[in-house]
């Protein structure tokens, strides 16, 4: 996995030192891993186009707000992820994925924490369950 700091993997040390929250990207694949000091990136798009990249493919992404409590879900699954037309499918696709691919950036990031889906972002986590 190639983990990009934003700014300098020393300023995101610096960030997990004094126990800020950090913002990190990870790809679908779990090739790329962005991430950076919640008060240096501020958004997780503002993020992407930090570290060069397209704003526009946040979506591309695994969202997450890092501590050393846990690692907070934006789990938000793109409409045509993977391709998957039933909703259910692609949902259930997405959460499986996400839980494997995140968590193996999180012990590349030196983090052993839960992964938490805040209540605002479980409406579709609860449509998969529904189902």
């Amino acid at each position: 996995m190639d983990i990009i700091y934003y700014p300098v993997r020393e300023a995101v040390n610096e960030a997990v030192k004094a126990k800020e929250p950090l913002l990190v990207l990870i790809s679908f694949d779990g090739q790329t891993c962005i991430v950076s000091s919640a008060d240096e990136a501020v958004e997780h798009h503002i993020l992407l186009e930090k570290a060069g990249f397209s704003s526009r493919d946040v979506d591309k992404y695994f969202r997450i707000v890092l501590g050393d409590d846990g690692a907070d879900w934006t789990f938000v699954c793109p409409p045509d992820y993977k391709g998957i037309t039933d909703k259910q499918r692609r949902i259930t696709a997405f959460y499986k994925d996400g839980i494997s691919v995140i968590s193996d950036a999180l012990l590349g990031l030196g983090f052993m924490v839960g992964i938490n889906i805040p209540k605002r972002y479980q409406r579709h986590f609860e449509y998969m369950m529904s189902e």
